[in-house]
């Protein structure tokens, strides 16, 4: 099926200009911030569009963002979590979808690395980085699993799924299922581009329009045994070492963290685009009693830039604070995954869970916030003010964050630590 899609040759020149990857963190945010502004000339624009996003793919693998987290070895830069939750939010300050998928992406291609054993990790990391592939996945908890079944040499995926992110772009997907006849979850990466993964098109929300979200059949789609993240292909058992700590629970801390660094870098980027329709557009009130020469000058709109922006300060302080106790768990036990306990697993993803429920409301608050300080004319269409609060409130349903504020209710009152979800 044929899709309108943006076309890569519009960022052809910056595959010759960004040639070499970022040494450092500040070279690595620096890159991540020319991007930002790359996008941000025409992000309204793409956003009615709402064309399958491959050009804007293309760009970030011009960037080398899509190896920003992968080993030197094979030409990654070998970056911890921590620069690359820094790097999806300058990206989502000009483009929230991008941001996302970039953001997805970082946790797909990672995968084989906190759920998978330390040989399917190099070589999942060596498949990825070497050929600069991007990595979307098929995997949405609130569907039926797909059904795996073992054939040879082979796991056999087969179902549907409603939600899917980046697929449609992507080299390579993350599938996700559960073995028949048993209880157990498989984790395998396979080449998108086949005839048994068949997507449907069907992504057109009010938000993150450019993220191809939408559903996925998965129609007989083989794996060999020896891409089942964590299993012994040749018991076709999960290895022991993996089915009893806490290490490959990680997973789900580091997407969520994934989502509140993309919201915080949606509502950074509204303010910012806001203040420069402020400085240039909006009027001052002419009819208050206490008339301005200018609309800087107006107490209510420096009233709620400053707390705006104090919010959005605090916000990104603890995201930060969250993105640093994560990457030392990455760093202490990468290499004695048995080590980490439930209790140590737990506390960190409350910093995790307390950065969601702050991004959420801060982001939903000045997101919606800034027409107050924009003015009835920045409502237009043609303006694209609107994009960013769509692209937040539309994620923002992604897991109720009510279940969030009682996770951490009963660790700030009980002392309890959450058990390992799908969504915690």
């Amino acid at each position: 099926m044929s899709v309108p899609a943006t076309d890569p040759a519009v960022y052809a020149e910056y595959e010759s200009k960004w040639s070499s990857l970022p040494d450092t963190e500040e070279a690595w945010l620096a890159r991540a911030r020319e991007v930002s502004e790359v996008l941000a000339k025409d992000a309204a624009q793409r956003d009615q569009e709402n064309k399958s996003p491959r050009a804007e793919v293309a760009l970030l693998k011009h960037a080398g963002l899509t190896k920003l987290l992968g080993p030197k070895k094979y030409g990654g830069g070998e970056q911890p979590w921590s620069v690359g939750y820094k790097a999806i939010r300058e990206v989502a300050k000009a483009d929230g979808s991008i941001g996302m998928l970039l953001g997805y992406h970082l946790l797909w291609s990672t995968t084989a690395n906190v759920v998978g054993t330390p040989e399917q990790a190099d070589r999942t990391s060596q498949w990825i980085i070497s050929n600069n592939y991007f990595v979307g996945g098929a995997v949405n908890p609130r569907d039926s699993d797909l059904k795996i079944v073992s054939d040879g040499d082979d796991i056999v995926f087969t179902g549907n799924k409603f939600f899917n992110t980046g697929g449609v772009v992507s080299d390579l997907t993350v599938l996700e299922g559960v073995l028949d006849g048993t209880q157990d979850h498989i984790f395998a990466l396979v080449e998108t581009r086949q005839p048994g993964i068949q997507f449907a098109h069907n992504w057109n929300n009010i938000g993150l329009r450019l993220t191809e979200s939408g559903g996925v059949k998965i129609d007989n789609v083989r794996a060999p045994w020896a891409n089942a993240l964590g299993w012994d292909p040749a018991s076709k058992q999960p290895r022991e070492d993996t089915l009893k700590i806490a290490f490959p629970t990680l997973l789900l801390p580091t997407i969520q963290l994934v989502f509140s660094n993309f919201y915080l870098g949606i509502a950074l980027g509204s303010l910012e685009f806001a203040s420069k329709y402020t400085t240039t557009a909006t009027r001052a009130w002419p009819f208050g009693g206490d008339n301005k020469e200018s609309a800087t000058d107006e107490f209510y709109i420096l009233e709620r830039y400053g707390n705006f922006f104090a919010h959005l300060r605090a916000t990104e302080a603890l995201a930060d604070r969250a993105g640093e106790q994560l990457s030392s768990l990455y760093a202490r036990y990468q290499n004695d995954k048995a080590a980490l306990t439930p209790r140590t697993r737990g506390e960190v993803a409350e910093w995790v869970a307390s950065v969601k429920i702050v991004s959420t409301d801060v982001g939903l608050r000045v997101t919606s916030g800034v027409f107050e300080v924009t003015g009835a004319r920045a409502t237009a269409s043609k303006v694209g003010l609107d994009r960013f609060w769509r692209d937040i409130r539309v994620h923002t349903l992604h897991d109720p964050v009510a279940y969030k504020n009682r996770e951490v209710g009963r660790y700030a009152l009980l002392n309890e630590v959450p058990e390992p979800s799908w969504y915690t």
